[in-house]
């Protein structure tokens, strides 16, 4: 299979941009890419273009989304005229499944760059926050809604606790701590360690300048701070939040007409893969734990060749569940490798160095697109105070939607440095 490459990468800072629209968000993202890749002239050497977004049908734009978004952008001469572009949408995996899009643009010989960039605008000042967390929905099985609820029923009922979502907070919340409780149930995991993944992330994107969150916390502060769902308080949930972000790949045949200077940053595509959801029983292997293992096999590495992760942690306790179905650890022993530092600065597998979405922040489209980013720096080493020594092989899952008990998508994308 020909290499494709990460020859640019670039996310926002995520926070809160109520007086910025949807294309300027794009365009500077996409500003910020092509300075990535060595200027902006790049950008009219792009033959396709996979736009990721989930929610824009929300502020009125229902279809052909990154064509209206991107025409700014093309009529300043940042993309050509006539470009293809792909609109992508996979609930919080959409920025991946962009990136898997771009990918395969240049795999198949179809394309020597390619873009994929992830665009979100949640946070609504003007409404009520029911309405905001109504926009998340649409990554629920809203044809069969019931379904989810009578696992999730089952699931509690098994060891003694109720299923009862609730207003303040979106359904995701309440299945992600329903996960954890039966984990705490089946395994031992405590909330200490839920604490220990939050708190390090909080820490680690102290020196992330692109973090929705920039103040450390320790664990006593995260199991005190305010509930959502037992056993998740606000520090352990990703915030809300607006953003973009954007990766460039390139054929071998692109980056050797590039200066060296480039060429010295780029970073090889070993595997990227996608993979759905099923309704699995509590006891099966997740969505993830298969994803990866296609992407591993792909590159032709074990789970020990990864010196630095980026997973989905939407909860802390997500962060505790990946880490297994990774292969970092054995089942039931997320919470202890937490506990054990060995996820942490100077750890064996250092897990969300850029905050993770707890703190660096979650605008849907744009989060997996970050992850990549945030791997790409580390390969480069240029990741600052918190660069991982050494690094030469990183690992980025991101998963989408809800289906029982499983994502209803996940991506794995392994890079390694060139």
């Amino acid at each position: 299979m020909p290499d494709a490459y990460v020859l640019g990468a670039f996310s926002l800072p995520f926070g809160k941009y109520p007086d910025t629209g949807f294309t300027e968000l794009a365009t500077a993202a996409l500003r910020g890419v092509l300075d990535d890749a060595g200027g902006t002239e790049i950008g009219r050497e792009v033959e396709g273009v996979w736009f990721g977004n989930m929610m824009m049908d929300h502020w009125g734009q229902r279809s052909s989304r990154g064509q209206f978004c991107l025409m700014p952008a093309i009529e300043a001469g940042l993309l050509p005229t006539r470009v293809a572009i792909t609109n992508v949408e996979g609930a919080c995996a959409t920025g991946s499944m962009a990136f898997q899009g771009a990918v395969s643009g240049v795999r198949s010989g179809d394309h020597e760059l390619t873009l994929a960039i992830g665009v979100e605008k949640i946070v609504r000042p003007d409404a009520p926050a029911s309405t905001v967390f109504e926009m998340y929905r649409g990554a629920e099985n809203s044809l069969d809604p019931g379904r989810t609820t009578a696992i999730y029923t089952d699931l509690l009922a098994g060891i003694g606790q109720r299923f009862c979502p609730g207003p303040g907070r979106t359904v995701f919340m309440d299945t992600y701590a329903a996960q954890a409780l039966h984990h705490m149930h089946r395994w031992g995991t405590t909330p200490e360690q839920l604490a220990t993944v939050a708190a390090k992330n909080h820490n680690y994107a102290v020196n992330n300048p692109r973090a929705q969150y920039r103040f450390p916390m320790t664990v006593e502060q995260v199991l005190a701070d305010r509930p959502v769902t037992p056993p998740l308080t606000r520090s352990m949930c990703a915030p809300v939040g607006d953003g973009a972000a954007a990766v460039l790949v390139a054929s071998s045949e692109f980056v050797a007409r590039m200066p060296p200077p480039v060429r010295r940053r780029v970073v090889r595509v070993a595997a990227t893969t996608l993979t759905s959801g099923t309704y699995r029983g509590p006891g099966e292997p997740g969505l993830s734990a298969v994803a990866a293992e296609r992407a591993y096999r792909r590159a032709g590495l074990t789970p020990a060749d990864v010196d630095v992760a980026e997973v989905h942690d939407a909860t802390a306790f997500s962060e505790i569940y990946q880490t297994e179905m990774l292969g970092f650890c054995e089942p039931g022993q997320g919470g202890p490798l937490a506990e054990s530092g060995e996820t942490g600065p100077g750890g064996r597998i250092p897990v969300n160095t850029s905050g993770g979405l707890l703190s660096k922040g979650h605008p849907v489209a744009a989060s997996g697109l970050s992850m990549i980013t945030e791997i790409a720096v580390q390969l480069r080493g240029e990741a600052g105070a918190r660069q991982v020594n050494g690094a030469r092989v990183g690992l980025v899952e991101n998963g989408g939607g809800i289906l029982g008990l499983e994502e209803a998508a996940c991506a794995v994308t392994v890079l390694q440095k060139a």
